[in-house]
């Protein structure tokens, strides 16, 4: 069972569209995360970071003096407003603050809270503890209350919980989608120990309704081919508002894609809202195109349009140099018809197996 939080008033995870104070991100510097190709990424960074610095504040955490030097350097030729953004000499094992940064949650009454999940690379990479450390430093950077979430075990122990943010999705009003590939899988296992996969199912969904303010859990199958993370639903599937979800699709039946995708889209067609005021409606589900398959040295990449980043007033969209991306494009906008959507060229990023979202983590107004 869930750790009960009687001192607590009730959080919930705003949707990732409600307005943002800040973006947070890490400049990268783990050349192994993309081997032979590193050189364009800090230049694929400041381009992502002059889009972000227009609408908000974005706290860039580096390992040191001289890396805030270098980033401040590259920023300013790139043309990123330097007023708006916030450096932190904070070392990082990588930079992908959507699993390792704090999920932000908010009470009725505004104010912010932290959870601060446990990370530990996805259950596959040994160096993960300094990311692991990325939440304690923004929870005592801004003095600001945190929750680590736990449950306690059958043997009396407390497990302390593993999650991504890059493994969850929401829609602001009490809804969660995620992935049995990722969170109940006995492949990069991220809690053990918690049962069989109904037990296991049963107990983060408590975690997710004590912690995150969740009310109902969306459990799609699996995510896309290429993904290191072992089904992130943020390169498949996400919430553009409280009752309209996006997903990807395959047409290309001989694609490994295909049958994945189409299975999850199935179970979004027949899954039925269960809270506010759509109680009992289906959900209005949008397609969204892939890419045609990305690779790299003979290994297929994560490349996915649905792993975009919303900020304040634009939505930043991964493109690939691919026939789909003006789809993609136009699909996205129409989600989101009040945003500028624009397009970041994203084929050296996704070497490191991660794109738009998964290298940011939004703190909430």
């Amino acid at each position: 069972m869930a750790i009960e939080m009687t001192t607590m008033p009730r959080y919930r995870m705003p949707a990732e569209w409600a307005p943002h104070d800040a973006t947070w991100i890490a400049w990268p510097h783990n050349a192994e995360d993309w081997p032979g190709k590193f050189q364009p990424i800090p230049w694929v960074y400041a381009e992502i970071v002059r889009h972000l610095s227009r609408v908000e504040d974005v706290h860039i955490l580096v390992n040191d003096l001289a890396a805030e030097n270098r980033a401040t350097s590259m920023l300013r030729r790139a043309g990123a407003n330097l007023a708006r953004l916030h450096f932190h000499q904070w070392p990082t094992d990588r930079v992908w603050l959507r699993d390792s940064g704090p999920i932000f949650v908010k009470n009725p009454e505004g104010n912010l809270a932290i959870t601060n999940w446990k990370f530990n690379a996805w259950a596959k990479y040994d160096n993960w503890r300094r990311d692991d450390q990325i939440p304690q430093h923004i929870a005592k950077h801004y003095d600001m209350q945190q929750f680590k979430p736990e449950i306690a075990l059958a043997d009396g122990k407390v497990h302390r919980l593993v999650l991504e943010g890059g493994s969850i999705d929401t829609n602001g009003a009490g809804i969660l989608l995620t992935t049995e590939e990722c969170l109940l899988s006995k492949i990069q296992e991220r809690n053990p120990g918690l049962g069989d996969q109904e037990a296991t199912r049963k107990q983060l969904e408590q975690a997710f309704h004590d912690y995150l303010g969740i009310d109902q859990v969306l459990w799609l199958h699996r995510g896309c081919a290429g993904d290191d993370t072992h089904g992130h639903v943020d390169d498949i599937t996400r919430f553009v508002g409280e009752n309209t979800i996006l997903t990807a699709v395959e047409k290309n039946t001989h694609d490994e894609n295909h049958l994945p995708l189409a299975e999850n889209l199935d179970r979004l067609r027949s899954a039925r809202n269960l809270t506010g005021p759509d109680k009992g409606k289906p959900f209005e589900i949008v397609e969204l195109p892939m890419p045609s398959p990305v690779t790299f040295e003979g290994q297929r990449l994560p490349a996915s349009y649905a792993n975009f980043y919303i900020a304040n007033s634009l939505v930043l969209v991964p493109t690939f140099n691919d026939p789909n991306d003006r789809h993609a494009l136009n699909v996205i906008a129409h989600c989101f018809p009040t945003r500028e959507v624009i397009g970041i060229h994203a084929v050296d990023l996704v070497w490191g197996l991660g794109t738009l979202h998964c290298m940011t983590q939004q703190e909430p107004a």
